[in-house]
């Protein structure tokens, strides 16, 4: 039997599901003392056989390893938009709230101009004044809260962006510049809002040029993928991992000072030292007043400047004054 058949045989049986062992169990009774001729070489059957049992259990385990990413990534999602579908709920609810309690008082008022419109002009005008006056109070709270609700909104709404396929990063999978741009940009209302605060930071793989040059541009996407899986793996529900470019990462973490973004970032350099054949390099800033996306990502690649020229492998952060060292690196960085 040609080597040839022999692979279509096994390609058949894998498409519909049969196993190649039942499918070439027919054959070893016939077969088992002859060979096989490939182009005029006799190879015996079993050694044949067992060739394409071999070949048929890596692809089957390569195919289940990227099913096993496929679900985990899918896991991660899920919780992800779990997540989002709790924050709208209490935001549903709170906006609920607020409009019953405004209602209420409301039709309160409505009563109140209705029985004034009985009463003589002079003293009806002035306790209408007085009522319109207790009234503009909740109703200005209703309007800071409808605000707060919009802008609280507008934050998941950047969260649901991130699973649709334009805003994310296509190799990597994680969200790309322009969800991170929609995020920041809605961390900055809720700064404005609440005058609550978030940090980010900045990854970047070292000497990935090299990496490229000397072991391909495909092992060097496997590695992107990896630190990306990594990033994503490591932070909250809350937070947002985007490709900021070539070999750079981005974490946005809200509600998270200055001293909370270093540890998280100096402990997800270690773990990727630990777990891959690379190192990162890091720089976090944490906004502050008079901030805008620009101002915060410039003091953040600054800081991940210092950390390339102060010796890879470390991270750096800029408190706003100055930028310090959060970590020293290592007396020998590996490619």
């Amino acid at each position: 039997m040609p080597l040839s058949d022999l692979f279509e045989c096994y390609t058949a049986t894998d498409a519909l599901g049969t196993p190649p062992g039942a499918a070439f169990g027919g054959m070893w009774g016939q077969l088992t003392l002859g060979t096989i001729d490939f182009w005029n070489i006799s190879i015996p059957i079993p050694v044949a056989l067992a060739a394409v049992a071999v070949i048929g259990y890596l692809i089957g385990r390569r195919a289940h390893a990227g099913t096993e990413t496929l679900a985990a990534q899918s896991r991660r999602d899920m919780r992800r938009a779990q997540q989002v579908a709790r924050e709208l709920e209490k935001i549903s609810w709170m906006v609920r709230r607020n409009l019953s309690k405004h209602h209420s008082s409301l039709m309160k008022f409505k009563q109140r101009v209705d029985h004034l419109s009985t009463h003589q002009r002079d003293v009806a005008w002035k306790e209408l004044c007085q009522e319109a006056e207790e009234m503009l109070k909740p109703t200005l709270q209703l309007a800071t809260q409808i605000a707060n609700a919009y802008d609280e909104i507008r934050q998941q709404s950047s969260h649901l962006m991130t699973f649709t396929e334009v805003r994310t990063d296509p190799l990597t999978g994680i969200s790309n510049r322009r969800a991170m741009d929609e995020t920041l940009t809605a961390q900055f209302a809720l700064m404005s809002r609440y005058e609550s605060t978030f940090s980010l930071s900045i990854f970047d793989i070292d000497h990935f040029k090299r990496v490229n040059d000397e072991q391909g541009h495909l092992n060097g996407d496997r590695i992107l993928q990896k630190v990306a899986h990594m990033l994503d793996e490591s932070v909250r529900e809350t937070d947002m991992v985007a490709r900021y470019g070539g070999e750079e990462f981005i974490v946005v973490m809200p509600q998270t000072d200055l001293e909370g973004a270093s540890i998280f970032a100096d402990r997800i350099r270690q773990r990727i030292a630990e777990k891959t054949k690379v190192t990162v390099s890091g720089g976090v800033a944490m906004a502050m007043d008079g901030d805008t996306p620009d101002t915060i990502l410039a003091r953040a690649d600054a800081a991940l400047y210092s950390a390339k020229t102060g010796g890879r492998n470390c991270v750096f952060r800029h408190n706003g004054d100055q930028i310090e060292a959060i970590a020293a690196p290592p007396t020998t960085s590996p490619v």
